[in-house]
């Protein structure tokens, strides 16, 4: 029997296609789907055949000092709880509220704090979403915090300095979420736990929606977490280009630099050095720069470096020899699937604990933003476009291509519709 199921999801492209994906899924299974999201996203949402409902708080695309507040290694995350989030959330319950009505079941993107609070007055279930390992905050799998990474060696030291990294990270943003708790109370709900650590899970069923080999299950997870790989929806573009589709044709694979759809409006002089390093080493190269002229590199370029403002990743990082990227959980997949070595540059959020381990996994590089000089990046890119740097990252996209995300969050989702 088909079952209404809300999906409500917020943030950047990363945050928003495993949503778009999960819903395709659900559609053929012959479910009806809702993604209830921001507005900017409404035509893709509706060109994919879903159904499409208004849930924000909206952002502006085109408020370019937003970018650099929100991709502050320390302050950013900070930044979209408090002073993009928190200030619209009563009207952002009021929204979903309206969008979940006769909905059998909803589902929550991390950042959607209101869907526990509908869900609970609606009487009705709801499933957790984790898009990347660092958001279980695992003793035993500890993350690497962008406010403090080094904090990450204290598991050196034993389980008691890594609950004490844990218990940092709950102080320093509990506050963050103060008005969820209000209002918790005005609706008559009971107090609930921290809305980015316990009360950011179900208690029915929460889907680790990236690859097992990000990370395994921990025993402090807590219960009912399916992992059931990543998501994969890049949009409905069937195909690159023209001008791409000619620049790949006419040579040998090149290295694709990009910063996905936050980073890139915080680029600073990433691809300016990125045309550099090119040149130094003496590869092809895409820069793919979004729609800020300022990322423009300077003077003439060479025929061997193509600068574009965006490309579908699913269908151009297999064409590359490798991959420089800022971590995103998106375009982290995307990378992983696509079998070419990756040197990650880390900006904020999770970027860094995503860095860490596809670092870790043998695959990857990794070179902080203040690091980031076409010298050093044509030595890191050296490293990378090697045998062993290739063959590992083969060896990983196979188990990535193979999981299926998709569709085992789409089965484990019907398992729980009443």
């Amino acid at each position: 029997m088909s079952k209404r199921i809300v999906i409500n999801c917020w943030g950047s492209h990363g945050d928003f296609f495993p949503y778009v994906g999960l819903a395709l899924a659900l559609k053929a299974r012959g479910h009806a789907p809702v993604v209830a999201t921001v507005g900017i996203y409404r035509e893709e949402v509706e060109r994919a055949g879903v159904e499409y409902a208004h849930v924000g708080p909206d952002l502006d695309p085109n408020d370019e000092t937003l970018y650099d507040r929100v991709m502050d290694q320390t302050r950013g995350s900070e930044v979209i709880v408090r002073e993009l989030l928190m200030p619209k959330l009563g009207e952002t319950h009021a929204e979903l509220t309206a969008a979940a009505a006769g909905a059998d079941l909803l589902v929550a993107h991390p950042l959607t704090v209101s869907v526990p609070l509908v869900a609970e007055r609606a009487n009705v279930s709801w499933v957790s979403t984790v898009l990347a390992p660092m958001l279980f905050f695992s003793v035993t799998d500890l993350p690497v915090l962008p406010q403090a990474p080094l904090l990450r060696n204290a598991r050196k030291l034993g389980p008691w300095a890594a609950r004490g990294v844990i218990k940092f990270a709950h102080r320093m943003t509990k506050d963050w979420f103060m008005p969820v708790h209000r209002l918790r109370a005005d609706l008559g709900l009971a107090p609930a736990g921290h809305p980015m650590f316990e009360g950011l899970f179900s208690p029915w069923l929460t889907l680790a929606l990236f690859s097992s080999v990000l990370g395994e299950p921990q025993p402090d997870w807590p219960p009912h977490v399916r992992t059931t790989g990543f998501v994969f929806y890049n949009g409905p573009d069937p195909a690159l280009s023209p001008e791409l589709e000619e620049f790949l044709v006419a040579g040998p694979p090149p290295v694709v630099f990009t910063l996905g759809t936050s980073a890139v409006g915080a680029a600073g002089r990433f691809y300016h050095e990125s045309a550099a390093a090119a040149a130094r080493l003496g590869v092809r190269a895409v820069l793919l720069i979004g729609s800020f002229e300022q990322n423009r590199p300077d003077g003439e370029l060479s025929r061997d470096v193509l600068v574009v403002e965006r490309a579908p990743h699913q269908l151009l990082f297999p064409r590359a020899s490798a991959i420089v990227m800022h971590g995103g959980i998106g375009t982290t997949g995307q990378a992983l699937r696509s079998g070419r070595p990756v040197l990650v540059v880390p900006h904020g959020h999770d970027q860094f604990d995503n860095a860490h381990r596809i670092t870790k996994l043998g695959v990857a590089r990794t070179l902080h933003p203040k690091r980031y000089r076409a010298p050093r990046v044509a030595r890191e890119l050296a490293r990378l476009l090697t045998d062993d740097y290739r063959a590992r990252a083969e060896s990983v996209a196979a188990v990535v291509r193979s999981e299926g995300g998709a569709e085992a969050a789409a089965e484990e989702i019907e398992r729980l519709v009443p």
